[in-house]
């Protein structure tokens, strides 16, 4: 098989392509390997690759034998290294699978390897020193985004038609919008975390995937969704499969657009233009839009509060383990420094401050569960500016501790994490581009609690009323030499 045929097909084509013996499992993997061969040199998406040990049968399952790489963290592999994209952590192996590799398997993908992180997934940009950065397809210089960048930049380039991610803060729409993809964040408890991240980020954290097409995201999600016993979140299930709400019209919805974020950081022209021409496309598909008033239930500074005291002493907790796990000293030699800062930062968090911010948590996740009320759906720009150049994100990073580093994260993405931390289903949807630049420029739309059918519905629609699968970036792997 080619690498020119291979990319032109997603997931769930190439395993009709298997199933129908058109093409084996081995022929498939073949050209995932020779594409990766070919764009990781120039994007540097994926820190590991192995020999895949996966035989599923041809049709034995709707994504049977199609390539597929898993995040440095949150997914454990037995046999296999999770670092974590840290120091700390290097040389580890795991033990067992975890429950959502358990499924992985179950849905018939072959895994060959893992992609970057940023260090503990404590960033939006993937640029670890353990790896080095990760560089965006569409261009070299930019970031591809975190902290799913690795799978962001390994799917928008051809490697894979679909990667694992994770998302605690806006770490799959993220590299969805900077690398023009389609990335959904789930409910919360629609994807089983355990046995070992159980209350990673206190519920804020999920799993998730990255695709080329809607109808990939939907197929793997319909494998991988359910709670397991015991999970201490989980969501009801949908009344039918995700691969079949695609195709289904998804009737004139009622969207409330949310311009400026909640911690006025202003929307750059670029992204504004993008909105606006989001807008009258929803509005010719038969949409009724108009501007929206979505409140946190909490000022700004005690919402990033709140997430900063979450998030470092969770991070503090693991940090530790680990520590003590490798017998390997907390500091500048094992952590970087906005880690290490929030490291310390959670060591100071008491356990009152902790109750008040799950208190936060939960007003903040009434406050917009109020917002359907009046919209089936919120539309915001998924970040407020063009992918940032590399190295531009840390620049200062030194001199935060580990609440700065937290505002930094929410004043760079300000419109992504409000729905983790309500544990509302999210996507981020490459709609459309920068008419100067040819970057592209994601649309963030978010549904009430458990409405993942609706997002799939509307997303179908808006493949079809303006693809995007026919753009590619400068890194792609059937041209790995293009200019």
């Amino acid at each position: 098989m080619r690498i020119s045929e291979y990319v032109s097909f997603d997931a769930v084509g190439l395993a009709e392509l298997m199933a129908k013996g058109e093409v084996t499992p081995a022929e498939v993997e073949t050209a995932a390997r020779q594409a990766a061969q070919a764009v990781n040199p120039r994007i540097n998406a994926i820190v590991e690759t192995w020999p895949a040990d996966d035989a599923p049968g041809a049709g034995s399952a709707p994504l049977a034998g199609v390539p597929f790489l898993i995040k440095d963290i949150g997914v454990a592999m037995a046999g296999r290294r999770t670092e974590l994209g840290s120091r700390l952590a290097a040389g580890n192996v795991a033990r067992a699978d975890s429950c959502l590799m358990a499924r992985f398997r179950r849905a018939g993908l072959v895994t060959f390897g893992r992609t970057a992180t940023p260090e503990m997934a404590y960033s939006i940009t993937t640029e670890p020193l353990l790896y080095g950065p990760t560089r965006n397809p569409w261009d070299p210089e930019r970031s591809a985004g975190g902290s799913s960048g690795g799978a962001g930049a390994a799917v928008a380039a051809g490697v894979v038609p679909i990667a694992h991610g994770t998302d605690a803060a806006g770490s799959l729409r993220v590299p969805a919008a900077y690398n023009g993809l389609f990335g959904l964040k789930p409910t919360r408890g629609r994807v089983s975390m355990g046995p070992d991240f159980d209350e990673v980020f206190n519920g804020l954290a999920v799993h998730g995937t990255l695709s080329r097409t809607v109808r990939d995201s939907a197929a793997l999600l319909d494998r991988i969704s359910g709670p397991e016993p015991g999970d201490p979140y989980s969501a009801r299930q949908p009344s039918r499969p995700y691969a079949e709400e695609v195709t289904r019209p998804p009737g004139s919805l009622r969207i409330g657009v949310l311009s400026q974020a909640w911690g006025g950081r202003r929307t750059t022209p670029p992204v504004a233009d993008a909105l606006s021409r989001t807008v009258r496309l929803l509005e010719s598909l038969g949409h009724r839009v108009e501007e929206a008033e979505a409140g946190l239930g909490a000022h700004w500074e005690e919402f990033v509060l709140a997430n900063a005291r979450l998030m470092a002493a969770n991070l503090t907790a693991q940090i530790d383990e680990l520590a003590t796990a490798f017998g390997r000293p907390v500091d500048s030699t094992t952590l970087e420094a906005p880690t290490l800062a929030g490291y310390r930062y959670g060591q100071r968090v008491s356990g009152a401050q902790f109750v008040t911010a799950l208190t936060i948590r939960n007003r903040v996740a009434r406050s917009l569960a109020r917002s359907f009320d009046a919209h089936d759906i919120l539309l915001t720009p998924t970040l407020p500016e063009l992918p940032m150049p590399l190295g531009s994100y840390a620049e200062g990073a030194e001199a935060l501790d580990g609440l700065g580093w937290i505002d930094r994260l929410n004043d760079r993405s300000p419109f992504t994490m409000a729905f983790n931390v309500a544990g509302m289903p999210a996507m981020s949807v490459p709609v459309t581009a920068d008419t100067e630049t040819g970057l592209p420029i994601g649309m963030q739309f978010a549904a009430g609690h458990g409405h993942e059918g609706r997002l799939f519905r509307l997303a179908g629609q808006l493949e079809q009323a303006s693809p995007w699968s026919g753009r590619t970036p400068t890194v792609w792997a059937a041209s790995p030499a293009r200019p």
